[in-house]
């Protein structure tokens, strides 16, 4: 036995070494091995063998000591947790002897994790289920989960979106607080409301949209005067009706946008809201906030202003219809619209035209890429993929609607504050490679500086006659940093314009909805509350994970589809390319699918600033066409395999 004496050395030098060791801040990052790494508050990363991991869950905060391995290189040792910032995953119920476990499908936890009998919810084996961490494993590797709720088995009507929502933490039902604000509301409301307000109920304001549609959130009219036209832009109006502070408003800024999941919308507003008392229905009064902007012969604008009113749309038009008319196609429909719709269409097109025109001379034009859209059938399965034809009216409508943010920017601009849209052109690490790629294959392009906004507009408008062997546009494109949100403004690149901003579609993202607000402090001392910076971070995080929502379930119901396929062979196009294969877009419904190097005679090496794989006589570079057979379905990743079918020409060999 220890004396006192020893005991006290003891614990004096227990209480030393805590005093000396050095502990480092850092978060846990998880990999798809049973390793993980720590991202040091400093910068570094430290290998975290698979022992201390199990200790860990991915995104915790921790204090680690490093440590020398037995490989003689650095790694972490687990010494406290600080937070744990992963409190609920989605998983598969499973049965293993007397054990009851969820094996999680929430990338980052590469382990079972055990559920105690109280825990249960009478899941039964393969059930997909929602939980949470109920016991954190860091004392001593063992964790515990609790069964929140079962979301159903594999197979049944709907799982897709329930699982995807569940993944998320994504709500599809609505306070009481917010239900009974919607309910509250009715056409009296609106007329209440529409006192003080511009009347403009007798202009002939049509929306144009898809014909399922019914959260409209714009209404257009065009004018012809001596310089041009005046373009009338009338916007849905949500803060008229949703106080500030309010139920609804905190949730909408929660939710952050709406998300069109295929089927069934997560909308971002009650239906009361945005598909009744605000949407801009036909032969009904709505308030709308109004910009009317001139738009001059030669495209550019000029003046403009924003007006609180009150309209009444003539007609609820389809994107279809409003091309007949553009075009000249008589049937029924177009020759039931009254003679002052008409001339205003014929109005929008020409303003459509010259905005056009201008933007082609002076800013960037989107991509024209063909989208497909997914229909399902009473399974909530995908029964067919179309593509979603662009057709001129969904070009007019584009056109005004940019007009009408840019118009806003410019104003929100010159008060000093706001809320913008900037995208800053290239990411950073990829300005050397794409320097590189110009110097060697676009030496015409060479002198350009792609990491300056006047540099990047001329890149862009130039790449695409470069005399080059490789598409030097499109390896740009694909290189770019996303777009971000701003109280100041910035260049967005990405459309070639000094300052943008979007007031658009406020029915649908919150950004929009707050842009009204700051419009209506500027113009007519509403009363604001102010977004903070962690709150404008918040809400990009939050459209950041809704687009990725909506991007996992597509992934799934396509992956799905994808079983279907056979193995007829199928063209596509090379869309990206990674150092282990390329990505591969099928011409005929969009579906993409991953051709792994492994799976073809050669060896390839990755080129990063062409992005080409090069081999001995031959190379894959993006647009390539190719044809590929369905290899088969990975639905743990949730992804399409394909083989590919047809080699190359034999000229084809890559450059020294």
């Amino acid at each position: 036995m220890l004396n006192a004496d020893a005991l006290q050395q003891l614990r004096q030098l227990k209480t030393d070494i805590e005093s000396t060791k050095v502990v480092l801040p850092g978060t846990i990052k998880a990999t798809n091995g049973r390793f993980g790494f720590v991202a040091l508050d400093d910068g570094r990363d430290l290998f975290l063998p698979p022992d201390e991991m199990q200790k860990v869950l991915p995104g915790d905060r921790v204090h680690v000591i490093e440590q020398t391995g037995d490989n003689g290189k650095s790694q972490a040792v687990i010494d406290e947790l600080l937070e744990t910032r992963l409190t609920t995953f989605v998983g598969k119920y499973l049965i293993q002897g007397k054990g009851h476990f969820v094996v999680p499908e929430t990338p980052g936890i590469n382990r079972w994790i055990f559920i105690a009998p109280q825990n249960r919810l009478n899941a039964e084996p393969d059930d997909f289920i929602y939980c949470e961490i109920s016991r954190h494993p860091f004392k001593d590797s063992k964790g515990q989960a609790a069964i929140l709720r079962i979301l159903g088995k594999a197979g049944q009507p709907g799982i897709e979106r329930a699982f995807t929502l569940a993944s998320f933490d994504l709500d599809d039902t609505w306070p009481e607080t917010v239900e009974k604000q919607a309910g509250d509301l009715d056409e009296s409301t609106i007329q209440a409301l529409s006192v003080d307000r511009q009347d403009r109920t007798d202009q002939p304001y049509v929306t144009i949209d898809s014909p399922n549609t019914q959260d409209m959130d714009d209404a257009l009219l065009a004018e012809p005067n001596a310089t041009g036209w005046r373009l009338s832009v009338a916007i849905a109006d949500p803060t008229a009706i949703i106080d500030q502070g309010s139920a609804a408003e905190l949730l909408a800024r929660q939710r952050a946008t709406a998300i069109y999941f295929p089927g069934e919308p997560l909308p971002m507003l009650p239906d009361a809201i945005s598909t009744r008392f605000c949407s801009l229905m036909p032969e009904v009064n709505r308030l709308a906030l109004v910009c009317d902007v001139q738009v001059n012969n030669d495209g550019s604008l000029g003046d403009y202003q924003f007006h609180q009113a009150v309209i009444h749309s003539k007609g609820k038009l389809s994107y279809d219809l409003v091309a007949n008319v553009i075009e000249g196609r008589e049937d029924d429909e177009t020759r039931a619209l009254p003679a002052e719709v008409l001339n205003s269409l014929d109005q929008l097109h020409q303003v459509a035209g010259a905005l056009r025109k201008w933007r082609t001379a002076h800013a960037l034009l989107g991509n024209d890429r063909t989208e497909f859209r997914l229909r399902l059938d009473e399974n909530r399965r995908v029964r067919q993929i179309d593509p979603a034809v662009q057709n001129e009216a969904h070009r007019l409508v584009e056109e005004c609607m940019i007009a009408a943010n840019r118009s806003v920017a410019d104003f929100l601009d010159k008060q000093g504050h706001g809320l913008f849209i900037q995208h800053p052109g290239l990411r950073p690490d990829r300005t050397d490679n794409i320097r590189a790629l110009l110097r060697d294959y676009a030496p015409e392009l060479a002198e350009v500086d792609p990491a300056d906004p006047e540099g990047f507009k001329t890149l862009m408008r130039q790449a695409e006659q470069a005399s080059s062997e490789i598409p030097v546009k499109s390896i740009v494109a694909r290189q770019l940093a996303r777009a971000e949100l701003s109280f100041t403004p910035a260049p967005h690149q990405g459309m070639g314009l000094s300052a943008y901003t979007t007031f658009t579609s406020p029915l649908r993202k919150f950004s929009d909805f707050y842009v009204h607000r700051l419009l209506k402090a500027a113009l007519w001392q509403h009363p604001l509350k102010a977004l903070e910076s962690a709150e404008l971070a918040q809400l990009q995080a939050t459209q950041i994970r809704a687009r990725q929502a909506a991007n996992s379930l597509d992934n799934w119901l396509k992956c799905d589809f994808a079983k279907k396929l056979g193995d007829q062979p199928m063209a596509g196009v090379i869309s990206r390319t990674i150092p282990a294969g390329f990505f591969v877009r099928l011409v005929s419904n969009g579906l993409e699918g991953f051709v792994n190097c492994k799976t073809i005679s050669g060896k390839y090496s990755f080129d990063p600033v062409t992005l080409r794989l090069n081999g001995k006589s031959r190379f894959f570079q993006i647009e390539q066409p190719v044809t590929v057979t369905l290899a088969g379905v990975d639905d743990d990743r949730k992804q399409i395999n394909f083989k590919l079918v047809e080699r190359a020409p034999a000229d084809q060999i890559p450059p020294a």
